[in-house]
């Protein structure tokens, strides 16, 4: 490609060396170089990537974009900010794909996998071919490949959606993370349709603060071109407010109120599953879609109160994509959960429920619906988030506090998932240490273990008939349930070792499918 149409509505701040016309490919990374490539130098949190600028011409770039020129003997383009530029060069690299593709932005602290699988199991059965972007998996429509990140890098999310468009892919469900856009990963993605179902406290040390995690958050909505539909869920007053602050068109929701253009009532749960029924209060004119006024009834096929939440954000997108109600009924009813949201992975005379319990308002929703399912007692084995800092981790800690007498709780068995997690998740001895503090302060016996064996094991041994365990936690209980299997099968060896380990086969994580 030209590098001057490459280029296009880049903002150039100035060059040198120019020497570069046609280029190959472009990386952000100097070992992605290849000859021809034209290399963007990124600033990150662990290094620089003007650093690498010497490795990448060695590797035969002829171009490198830049925040600060070097002296390196290479056409340099010198730009504000080489994450932006990144952007705009990946989507004009690909042909700007999402434009062809029908594309949902769902941004949430809690529930973004999970309303995005779910919007996938709609759009599959109304007939159409979906894919899917976020932290469990990416669904191409030629393959499925496990996530590193919640949201990839821009040039990698263009390379993605230009594989969903050569696949035939018309739908595309995406988490949005608050990383991804402070990061500026999905400036050049093609929203037509942006959700934002629920906000409570999260990486509030990498953003700096609260409100700065809310001005990122809140982006997505309030950037939305006027063309697309934005989903609200008003019952919080902060996402209530962004009705007026977006061009896009605006339909509402409220799980807990009478706020909203759609209504969720009469929620109950059976077997810890809900159904609850919809409410459309008026016809809403959409432009192409229409969502007419009328009510349907919804049963549920995963269980928790939480999972009402992520299914009614589900549903309102679909409705606004046209989605008849019959398959948004049909899909939720046969729908049968994400990996680690409040998973049940093994039920025999106990229970095992496998939760990421990321947050206070995960944790809350998570703990409600134990509290409501009948059981002896319950066992807790949580993985201390790692790398997120001291307020999170006193945060989770006081959430538990809270609900140990609703749940009868008297023993707290937690980890540091030493071998389990990479560097990017281990436990620092400040963030141990505010947990601790938290549970120290009231009659919860607390056992802190080094791994995820010893902490699950030191629970399976007192298990009794008919209690749940609860494997809660984020990247530090990911490997939780295999290390359950394995210290089960070995104690035991009378139960069905494959129907044992089922719950891993439909794991992404843990074993590929081809599609």
């Amino acid at each position: 490609m030209r590098l001057n149409k490459l280029l296009e509505g880049i903002e150039i701040l100035e060059t040198r060396n120019a020497l570069a016309s046609d280029v190959k490919g472009v990386a952000y990374h100097s070992k992605r170089v290849e000859e021809g490539y034209i290399y963007v130098a990124i600033k990150g949190y662990k290094t620089d990537g003007h650093l690498y600028i010497g490795e990448a011409l060695e590797k035969g770039a002829i171009a490198a974009v830049v925040e600060e020129f070097s002296d390196l003997p290479i056409h340099q383009i010198r730009v504000a900010n080489s994450r932006v530029a990144l952007s705009r060069l990946g989507a004009n690299l690909y042909g700007h794909p999402s434009k062809s593709i029908r594309t949902v932005g769902v941004t949430a602290t809690n529930g973004k996998t999970t309303t995005t699988f779910i919007l996938d199991r709609m759009f599959e059965l109304a007939g159409f071919k979906s894919g899917v972007i976020g932290s469990v998996l990416n669904k191409t429509g030629g393959r499925i490949e496990t996530a590193e990140l919640t949201t990839p890098e821009s040039l990698d999310l263009q390379d993605l959606f230009s594989e969903m468009l050569g696949n035939g892919i018309t739908r595309a469900s995406m988490e949005v993370s608050s990383s991804a856009l402070e990061l500026y990963r999905t400036n050049d993605i093609d929203f037509d349709i942006v959700s934002f179902a629920n906000f409570s406290r999260e990486h509030i040390d990498q953003h700096g603060s609260f409100e700065r995690y809310w001005e990122v958050k809140s982006s997505l909505i309030r950037n939305a071109k006027g063309s697309a539909i934005a989903v609200l869920n008003v019952d919080d007053e902060k996402i209530a407010s962004l009705r007026e602050q977006t061009k896009a068109k605006v339909v509402t929701y409220s799980i807990n109120g009478d706020d909203g253009d759609i209504l969720c009532k009469g929620v109950r749960l059976v077997k810890g599953r809900a159904n609850y029924q919809v409410i459309v209060k008026k016809d809403i004119d959409l432009g192409e879609v229409t969502i007419k006024k009328g009510d349907f009834n919804i049963s549920l096929g995963i269980p928790g109160y939480h999972s009402v939440e992520n299914a009614m954000a589900a549903t309102v997108i679909a409705l606004a994509d046209g989605i008849p109600v019959n398959i948004i009924i049909d899909a939720l009813n046969s729908f049968k959960g994400v990996e680690r949201r409040f998973e049940f992975i093994f039920e025999d005379d106990f229970i095992i429920v496998d939760d990421h319990f990321a947050n206070v308002k995960n944790i809350n929703s998570t703990l409600s619906t134990l509290a409501d399912m009948e059981r002896n007692k319950l066992h807790i084995v949580y993985a201390i988030r790692g790398n997120r800092g001291t307020t999170v981790n006193r945060e989770n800690a006081e959430a538990l506090v809270y609900w140990r007498e609703k749940l009868g709780l008297n023993d707290l068995v937690a980890t540091r998932s030493i071998g389990a997690v990479g560097w990017k998740d281990e436990v620092a001895p400040e963030e141990e240490q505010v947990f601790k503090e938290v549970i120290s302060q009231t009659d919860l016996r607390l056992k802190v273990f080094d791994t995820l064996e010893e902490a699950i094991g030191d629970v399976l041994k007192r298990v009794e008939k008919d209690d749940i365990v609860l494997l809660a936690g984020c990247q530090g209980m990911d490997r939780g349930a295999r290390a359950a299997f394995d210290l089960i099968a070995g104690i035991r060896p009378e139960i069905d070792r494959e129907k044992l380990y089922y719950p891993l086969e439909r794991r992404i994580s843990e074993h590929m499918d081809q599609l």
